[in-house]
């Protein structure tokens, strides 16, 4: 009898292993990816809430900014604490209480009338989601080695721009179609149908998602131990740190100053992309609603084909840096082309792809070094500092919009500091990020 060669074994191995982690992915990532979708669409349909509800209300710019990046504090505050208690509670309960909250509060906006109302609503959305995107990158942590997780990561953080595909056109739909309907604002109705999946979909989660690989029902024993075994195996530096020491990482402090710059980009395009392109000419709701679909079509399009080249290439700084730098010169560009809609969605595409396509890439840095509690403290340590970017951002653009009467200078800042972003990516050590 002919011994079996152990490059067959590996092979079969190989093989299966795919089998099972297809299986987990199908499981999980659709019902992770469309409760995304759901929570950044609450989050950021105030961008298009403001194309009527600032007139409606007599809000200025500077109003309208601040009441949208002060979110933002109330999920910096929390970030943290949500993540560790995600860790000891599980993801199954914290997740679905995540969501049902937001989901009310998010609702709650369309009773605003003043500007503190508006403040403090957004202020408690932020609290009450805390939590939610990083404690999703940090489950996935639980089920997908390093090698793995960029692809897994992407088809999770795709639905930012899904929710732009979806929720451009939805959201001018609605706010045209119900405009006057039971004497409410076509923005109330925005605010208030757009909260409702949320909140079925926080109850799917307590019945549906498993705090674990060993929870779950669906694995047989065998494909739980090899899930296990991968992840106990992945990974040395991330396996030695304390949750006490996470908060004096200079390579954490780095990774949050990195997506700080990633996160400027983001929501400088969330809540200014109606705006930009309503600003190139085009008038009504639901014409800006279908072309800012444009956009969040290519920056699918663009997370999805970076992070699997990312991976296949065992390569992230540079992934990393030329996403952002292209980012930044889109936005830049959008500022020169800003009165041709063609010219202008070309340019706000090649921004939002390349800013959209650094996340998954980005999200495989933290779990390189931190694991267990410490993974939980840092992944939402990075993530709420980041998200400062939130605050930061619709801020100072609503302000030089205010003081400059264009959103040119507001777009320059945001691209200056995707390209700050990029260049500071490449300081990370090449042999602890490419994995």
């Amino acid at each position: 009898m002919s011994a079996i060669h152990p490059s067959n074994t590996l092979s079969a191995r190989g093989t299966l292993e795919d089998s099972i982690y297809a299986k987990v992915t199908l499981r999980l990532l659709p019902f992770l990816f469309i409760c995304y979708v759901a929570a950044y669409l609450d989050r950021v349909n105030v961008g298009f809430a403001k194309l009527n509800m600032l007139n409606d209300l007599q809000f200025s710019e500077t109003v309208y900014g601040l009441g949208a990046g002060i979110f933002f504090i109330g999920y910096f505050l929390f970030e943290v604490p949500s993540n560790i208690i995600m860790h000891r509670v599980g993801a199954r309960v914290w997740i679905a209480r995540i969501m049902i909250t937001w989901s009310v509060l998010s609702a709650a906006t369309m009773f605003v009338t003043s500007p503190t109302m508006f403040y403090v609503i957004r202020f408690l959305l932020g609290v009450a989601e805390a939590g939610f995107f990083p404690g999703i990158v940090l489950y996935l942590t639980y089920w997908f080695p390093a090698s793995r997780r960029g692809r897994m990561n992407a088809l999770f953080m795709i639905g930012i721009p899904i929710a732009g595909v979806v929720g451009g056109p939805l959201s001018g739909w609605i706010m045209n179609y119900f405009a006057g309907a039971n004497g409410w604002y076509g923005w109330q109705w925005l605010f208030l149908l757009e909260a409702i999946p949320s909140l079925i979909l926080g109850i799917v989660t307590f019945f549906y998602l498993p705090n674990s690989i060993r929870a779950s029902t669906w694995l047989s024993d065998d494909e739980k131990r090899i899930l296990e075994e991968n992840i106990a195996t992945d990974g040395g530096e991330n396996k030695s740190h304390s949750v006490a020491s996470v908060f004096t990482n200079p390579k954490v402090w780095l990774m949050a100053a990195i997506y700080f710059c990633c996160m400027m980009g983001l929501y400088g395009i969330s809540f200014y992309l109606p705006t930009l392109v309503k600003a190139s000419g085009v008038k009504d709701a639901l014409d800006v609603g279908l072309l800012t679909a444009i956009p969040y079509t290519c920056g699918v399009i663009a997370t999805l084909l970076v992070a699997r080249s990312a991976d296949r290439m065992r390569e992230r700084r540079w992934h990393f840096a030329i996403a952002s730098a292209l980012g930044g010169l889109g936005l830049f560009l959008s500022t020169i082309y800003g009165d041709n809609v063609v010219l202008a969605l070309m340019a706000l595409s090649l921004g939002t792809a390349g800013m959209l396509s650094t996340m998954p890439v980005f999200w495989t840095y933290p779990s390189a070094i931190l694991g267990g509690a410490a993974a939980a403290a840092g992944i939402g340590l990075i993530n709420s500092v980041g998200n400062l970017a939130g605050f930061v951002s619709p801020s100072i653009v609503g302000w030089l919009k205010d003081v400059t009467g264009s959103t040119n200078a507001g777009m320059y800042f945001v691209a200056g500091a995707l390209v700050i972003g990029a260049v500071l990516a490449l300081l990370q050590p090449k042999s602890l990020v490419n994995k």
